[in-house]
């Protein structure tokens, strides 16, 4: 009889589709190990409050900061400007937000004027949030308008100090850092100039860029452009050393208040009922990013300091600045409030 080719055995399709599943469950099992240590903040956007419009020293910086953190921590980061209420729209946001880590406050220094400067807060400072990072500091550049005839700071007081009324400044509120350091230059120096405040620094510059006022004190990073363009003036900076992007410019001290030194300042905070070992993750992240090299060097490009500490540091930091600028306010009866 002739032979019978030979057949190889069949595979049923249901007994295939078994075997496959079952290989890919056991390699979805093997990779528990890795995904189970993953919380949910880590697949969890980052999302980092801004207290003022866009255009402002924080919302610069947190731009700057937001690919690298980004790659750092894993996660996509979101930056969401929530201005209002001289930055109380922003900070009760966070401070009533889930303590998961996912929702931080990047917020400068009215967060530690506002207990100051307001009478009622709908939070408190130092027992609803908890630091993550005092990430920037930076001196405010005095910046007039192309319009007013001064080189310099002694130069624009002495016009003031010879016209009373004429000259105004603005800031970005009652209570904020620039408000501050301005009245404390006008006590120093015997000189009026009216104090007309704006909702953030982008509104404070397109108010001096209008001749509405005639001088304002943001960030470097803020006026930069204008600067460049001939539109606003540097009269001086109010830091220690002059800025190496304005060398020329001299300091408030150099302008005849020896000792003068003012920062303002970028502090990352968390809900304070955030678990200690998200807020060292977090604080690691930002550290990580604020110390990336080319990271590094587009902030100092933009009049930035790096400072980069821990959570205990701002916290310090923000007690320690609550206590210089409450003292100031209380000794000069300096009215915070509308």
């Amino acid at each position: 009889m002739p032979c019978r080719p030979s057949r190889s055995p069949t595979r049923s399709p249901s007994r295939h589709l078994y075997r496959r599943q079952l290989l890919l469950a056991m390699a979805a099992a093997s990779l528990l190990g890795t995904a189970g240590t993953a919380s949910a903040q880590g697949a969890a956007p980052l999302k980092l409050v801004i207290t003022f419009p866009p255009g402002g020293s924080t919302d610069i910086a947190a731009r700057i900061l937001q690919p690298r953190l980004g790659e750092v921590s894993g996660r996509s980061v979101i930056v969401e400007n929530r201005p209002g209420a001289a930055s109380q729209i922003a900070t009760q946001y966070v401070a009533k937000s889930a303590p998961d880590g996912n929702t931080l406050l990047f917020s400068f220094d009215t967060h530690a004027i506002n207990p100051i400067a307001k009478s009622r807060l709908p939070y408190d400072t130092f027992k609803d949030f908890t630091g993550v990072s005092l990430a920037l500091r930076f001196p405010l550049v005095i910046g007039a308008s192309a319009s007013v005839p001064a080189k310099n700071l002694a130069g624009f007081l002495e016009l003031a100090r010879r016209n009373p009324g004429k000259y105004s400044y603005a800031s970005t509120g009652l209570g904020s850092m620039n408000h501050l350091v301005m009245e404390d230059i006008k006590r120093r120096s015997g000189t009026y100039v009216l104090h007309v405040p704006y909702g953030g620094g982008g509104p404070a510059v397109q108010a001096v860029l209008g001749n509405v006022s005639d001088l304002t004190l943001l960030s470097y990073a803020a006026l930069r452009g204008q600067i460049s363009a001939g539109k606003i003036k540097p009269l001086a900076v109010t830091g220690l050393k002059r800025l190496p992007e304005l060398p020329d410019v001299p300091t408030v001290a150099e302008s005849g208040f020896a000792g003068f030194e003012a920062y303002s300042w970028i502090g990352v905070f968390a809900p304070s009922a955030t678990p200690a070992a998200t807020v060292h993750k977090l604080t690691e992240d930002f550290q990580a990013t604020l110390n990336t090299p080319d990271i590094r060097s587009k902030l100092m490009q933009s009049g930035f300091e790096v400072m980069a500490t821990d959570g205990p540091a701002l916290d310090r930091w923000v007690r320690q600045e609550y206590e210089r600028w409450g003292r100031f306010v209380r000794d000069n009866k300096i009215q915070l409030e509308d």
